[in-house]
């Protein structure tokens, strides 16, 4: 069942990396020649006045501005989980200098290849990006000062074995700052067991505090929630997914989507 998670997450995001931003924004799921019922640019922040901000790097898949709460300082190694085109790593490149140094991670490799070819172009020698998974990082141990991700770990089907990882990796002192999408209530059964609501960060996200014990079960400290805001789903997305019933009563009853920026120290 991971695997088969693992595989649609991976072929989603190799057709998402084929686009811009713009082709996402407005061709619904962002991949060639569909029209999916998922807006996977509707949960983004803006990341335009970032420092480090590259626009090819940039495709409005995150749900949060972690590296703006991750407490980043010049010479850190920082990691990347799920670093997509580059758009993390390269502001997090920003504040870490020359000195410094920035791992990405990502198994789809359309998406590595683009990161790459942005990296290229920018002529960074310190910005690397590596194929992997996250709950099998290759990666030694202790070697980051700061991890990052933006709206990944909630694609990843085991989180206590990534939160392990990242805690294996992270150096004593250390800390990571995610943002990720979490649930107050219960999603209808419809949008649970769709894959493509799955891709879209919905239905692999669990309970918020389900997932802060997740965390602190791994071994990390001073556990903080830097920002927290609402995703609403808009109708017309519902209604791919629901009955008129079942949207009525997912409206009207107490659930709701959260993106969490989360700090934590190892």
């Amino acid at each position: 069942m991971n695997e088969r998670l693992k595989d649609i997450v991976r072929s989603k995001y190799n057709q998402i990396a084929l686009q811009s931003k713009e082709q996402n924004q407005s061709s619904c799921c962002g991949s060639t020649g569909c029209c999916d019922d998922m807006d996977y640019t509707i949960m983004s922040d803006d990341y335009t006045e970032l420092k480090g901000y590259n626009k090819d790097a940039d495709l409005g898949l995150g749900c949060g501005l972690p590296t703006e709460h991750a407490e980043i300082s010049e010479g850190d190694t920082v990691i990347d989980l799920g670093s997509g085109a580059g758009n993390d790593a390269f502001v997090a490149r920003a504040i870490v200098g020359e000195k410094g140094r920035v791992l990405g991670l990502d198994f789809a490799g359309a998406m590595l290849t683009k990161a790459r070819n942005n990296a290229k172009k920018l002529g960074f020698e310190n910005v690397e990006f590596k194929k992997g998974d996250i709950e099998e990082m290759p990666f030694d141990n202790d070697i980051a000062d700061v991890i990052v991700s933006n709206c990944v770990l909630n694609l990843v089907p085991d989180k206590s074995k990534a939160f392990s990882e990242m805690y294996r990796v992270t150096k004593p002192g250390g800390h990571f700052c995610v943002s990720d999408i979490v649930l107050s209530g219960d999603l209808p059964n419809e949008l649970v067991k769709d894959a493509e609501m799955y891709a879209g960060c919905v239905s692999g996200a669990v309970q918020k505090e389900e997932y802060l014990d997740i965390v602190k079960k791994t071994g990390f400290e001073n556990i903080q929630i830097r920002k927290e805001k609402e995703i609403i789903l808009p109708d017309e997305i519902l209604v791919n997914y629901l009955s008129e019933k079942g949207l009525e009563e997912f409206k009207n009853s107490n659930t709701g989507i959260y993106s969490i920026t989360v700090f934590a120290e190892k």
